[in-house]
């Protein structure tokens, strides 16, 4: 008998999912505004929260970047921001998602946007702990017993004196931690639009 292994995620259905689902959100970010139930100064709290929210997922990114990158699959990472959840690349991930919704002023969409990036995500990261656990068995086990998957435990970080990286693989991220900042003046934009809007707006909180 010929005995099968799960096969690593695929990444670029990953970021078609995403992308897709984004798109599903658009009419929700281009037609509805603020329910203006909070004062402005406290509107613009959290406005600036959401940017440095998604400022936040970028450098998180990074960060998780300097661990990983050249070694994904090829061995357990649990040091840095590994020690603290087993993907935090998706963790920060949805942390910008959050900080774009925050930007657009409104509770409801904040939460549809983050929680649906990170029911994908969840996804995607059961899958590739399929194959992880394929190819290190009960050593993938262990790390997973004291780890959480997304949602982060602080209490059990650890981090060595020094840390290897793969230029290569941080620049071939460069491009992910653009399209996440573009989101910055896309909210700023969003917000320009919504004060003198150019179609109907439906109020939403």
């Amino acid at each position: 008998m010929t005995e099968t292994y799960s096969q690593p995620a695929n990444q670029k259905r990953r970021i078609a999912t995403l992308r897709i689902s984004m798109a599903l959100c658009l009419p929700a970010i281009l037609f509805t505004r603020s329910a203006d139930v909070l004062p402005e100064l406290a509107m613009e709290l959290i406005e600036s929260t959401g940017i440095l929210l998604i400022i936040a997922g970028v450098l998180g990114r990074f960060w998780s970047i300097l661990y990983i990158g050249g070694h994904k699959n090829a061995s357990i990472i649990q040091d840095g921001p590994y020690s603290i959840c087993r993907h935090p690349l998706y963790l920060f991930s949805t942390i910008a998602a959050a900080g774009f919704g925050m930007m657009l002023g409104s509770l409801v969409l904040m939460t549809v946007l983050t929680g649906a990036v990170l029911i994908i995500l969840s996804d995607i990261a059961a899958k590739e702990e399929r194959f992880l656990r394929d190819r290190f068995g009960l050593a993938y086990d262990a790390y997973a017993a004291k780890v959480p998957r997304i949602l982060p435990r602080g209490r059990g970080f650890s981090t060595p004196k020094q840390v290897t990286f793969d230029v290569h693989v941080l620049r071939r991220n460069l491009s992910d931690a653009l399209v996440f900042l573009s989101l910055i003046p896309l909210g700023e934009l969003m917000s320009y639009f919504k004060e003198e809007p150019l179609w109907p707006m439906i109020p939403i909180y």
